[in-house]
């Protein structure tokens, strides 16, 4: 067994892990010393006044398209993120599976990803509920949404509770890689502006494409059919408590 070490990949996702810290200290200074900047979440005042909250739009926005968009600089997106694209599909040297047991595996692996769908609902409707009844404000669905938005670098370096559920050997095979941003910007469901709105319909756009993805090309979500999942052929090393390099 070979130690995974710290790829790149690892090295610029723990970097871009530093940087949300960061990020979630400045708006918890901007909520303490210059709310009105939040202001820019409410209805159209996106296009009143420039406020740093745009860049971290923008920043989430390009996340995102990266997601849409074949992106082939490796170091940039992970293969996690990637493996519903064409270009990162290695088929196996022999075909010693069955598509039936594709085809198990898919349903195996749905069913799993879909429980995680439905306590995420039911997460979300509780913080929905919240703001109805007036407990939470716009403002603190968005400091929860930077919280998650923190919380998901953490799931893919340092532990993930949704592992457990999908039984997810990596992330890099992880059925619901793609599911980050949908399940980051859900929170902000509940605020009904064009910086949440937008960000909402691109993140379920990603999310929709993955989910297409599976059913027409099955194929590429499965290390037995995708030999570029296999921890032999990893490059990423981004999980590497979960690594093993065989």
């Amino acid at each position: 067994m070979q130690n995974a070490g710290t790829s790149k990949t690892r090295k610029l996702y723990m970097a871009q892990l530093v940087l949300r810290c960061l990020i979630l200290a400045a708006c918890i200074l901007i909520l303490i010393f210059d709310r009105e900047q939040t202001e820019v979440l409410e209805g159209w005042n996106f296009f009143r006044r420039f406020t740093p909250l745009h860049l971290l739009w923008l920043t989430w926005m390009l996340d995102m398209l990266w997601q849409l968009v074949p992106v082939k600089k490796r170091l940039v997106i992970a293969l996690g993120s990637q493996k519903h694209f064409k270009f990162r599909f290695q088929p196996p040297d022999k075909e010693n599976f069955s598509y039936q047991a594709l085809r198990r595996h898919i349903i195996e692996i749905t069913k799993s990803a879909y429980k995680v769908f439905g306590i995420w609902a039911a997460v979300v409707a509780v913080i929905s509920m919240l703001r109805v009844l007036d407990v939470l404000n716009d403002d603190a669905l968005f400091m929860i949404t930077i919280v998650f938005y923190v919380c998901d670098l953490v799931c893919v370096l340092v532990w993930c509770p949704f592992r457990l559920i999908v039984k997810a050997k990596c992330c890099t095979t992880c059925r619901i890689f793609n599911w980050d941003h949908l399940m980051m910007f859900s929170p902000m469901l509940m605020v009904s502006g064009f910086f949440s709105r937008t960000l909402l319909l691109m993140a379920i756009a990603d999310w929709l494409i993955w989910e297409l993805c599976i059913m027409m090309y099955p194929e590429r979500f499965w290390e037995n059919t995708n030999a570029a999942l296999r921890c032999v052929n990893c490059t990423d090393k981004l999980c590497t408590q979960y690594c093993r390099n065989k």
